[in-house]
């Protein structure tokens, strides 16, 4: 191994002689990052590539092409993604890019003499007192561009499934502190990668709020969307029919149950819970159907607003079920989310109320491209094989075909 390194190192030096010397020590420094982390993931695997031992754990499965942002300049990085499990670069921090985001929040807001008490607090305690104006809106400036490209990148490839949510955070604006509406939106590729599609803050939840992010999607190239899961949000479920033109809708079954609920006194609320979840426990559509006017009439007589309720609600919570059943357990809910939806209320309390929107966007950006990059790191939640079980995308352009045959045929 240590003649194979000296080889490759000579090597390295002959290719680059005469070059700029930022260029050559560039390539350099790739070149070792590329070479420890082979060391790494030879470690973890067990085995080194192409080699047969009974030390093996899993195999290398390509690369992932990541950014690496160091003092000689941007050197693009071919991390090694495994079949099980996951790998991150022991050279690579986590979690880096959420914390200066944090600081930069804080900071903004301590400059501005705009922070809360818990702020002021969080300020002492990083050792922030006196930080100059210049300093934060250095820091500032360096976040905002990369969330910028990661929030308005190009979405290649198709999104079967879409999950779309909120947040409300507290900004102030115009000397008052308003009440804000973080949308996030997730999506699953056709090859099964979950990704973070997009962000953005806005006044209220509102019908034109959503309807401008969902156009925003579609023009940075999100497609062939076959099934959008939120909650039951008047002004959400009129713009995905509008924006997201032939994909169905599914209403986050856990919001469902909360809303159901909520029309059950308190001490009948377990029988009926439970009578509602045996219509999700059937293995197929057309029995879930059946048993949901079963329980419907079971309960009409008793609770007639849940009765209507449910059989109102019935194409909507059911969905789900026109799909793959490997797939019903991630898609009948906005539950996909769950874990990245505490990550941000956990940064967001820290904060507590952003300076402004700019400041609200930065946090929300770093901590999902940092998602985004997990998810892109560790194994697919959809495999390939299941995926390939969705009816193929209708082309819009066959299906106008077929329709000028049909006209001139008659």
């Amino acid at each position: 191994m240590t003649a194979d390194f000296k080889m490759a190192l000579l090597e390295l030096l002959r290719k680059h002689q005469g070059e700029p010397e930022a260029d050559a020590l560039r390539e350099g420094l790739r070149w070792l990052a590329q070479k420890l982390m082979e060391l790494e993931v030879s470690e973890l695997v067990g085995a080194e590539r192409y080699e047969r031992t009974e030390t093996r754990k899993t195999y290398r499965n390509g690369y992932r092409v990541r950014p690496w942002e160091t003092r000689l300049g941007s050197i693009e990085l071919k991390i090694p993604k495994l079949r099980k499990g996951s790998y991150f670069p022991s050279l690579l921090e986590r979690r880096r890019r959420a914390e200066k985001a944090l600081v930069a929040v804080i900071q903004e807001a301590y400059v501005h003499g705009v922070s809360t008490r818990k702020v002021d607090e969080l300020v002492r305690a990083l050792g922030l007192d006196g930080v100059s104006k210049s300093e934060v809106s250095r820091l500032c400036a360096e976040l905002d561009e990369r969330m910028e490209r990661f929030r308005n990148r190009p979405l290649e490839g198709e999104y079967p499934y879409l999950w779309l949510d909120a947040k409300a955070i507290k900004v102030r604006q115009d000397g008052r502190v308003v009440n804000m509406a973080a949308v996030v939106a997730v999506g699953v590729k056709a090859s099964g990668e979950r990704e973070v599609l997009g962000f953005d803050v806005g006044a209220a939840e509102t019908y034109a709020f959503w309807q401008a992010f969902l156009r925003s999607l579609v023009a940075r190239g999100l497609r062939s969307v076959r099934l959008a899961i939120s909650d039951a949000h008047e002004g959400l479920k009129r713009a995905i029919a509008e924006v997201l033109t032939g994909a169905s809708w599914q209403r986050c079954r856990v919001h469902f149950m909360r809303n159901l609920l909520a029309r059950v006194p308190k001490h009948a609320q377990p029988a009926v819970a439970a009578q509602v979840r045996s219509i999700f426990a059937q293995p197929d559509a057309v029995t879930a159907r059946q048993r949901l006017q079963q329980v419907a009439d079971e309960l009409g007589s008793r609770y007639p607003q849940v009765a209507a309720f449910l059989r109102d609600a019935e194409d909507d919570v059911l969905a789900y079920m026109a799909f793959p059943a490997e797939h019903w357990r991630r898609i009948h809910s906005t539950n996909v989310l769950e874990r990245l939806n505490r990550e941000l209320a956990r940064r967001c309390d820290v904060v507590g109320i952003f300076p402004n929107v700019a400041a609200a966007l930065r946090l929300l950006g770093t901590v999902l491209e940092e998602q985004h990059d997990e998810w892109i790191a560790s194994r697919k939640d959809f495999s390939p094989e299941s995926m390939a079980k969705l009816a193929p995308t209708p082309d819009p352009s066959a299906e106008r075909d077929n329709l000028e045959e049909m006209v001139q045929g008659s």
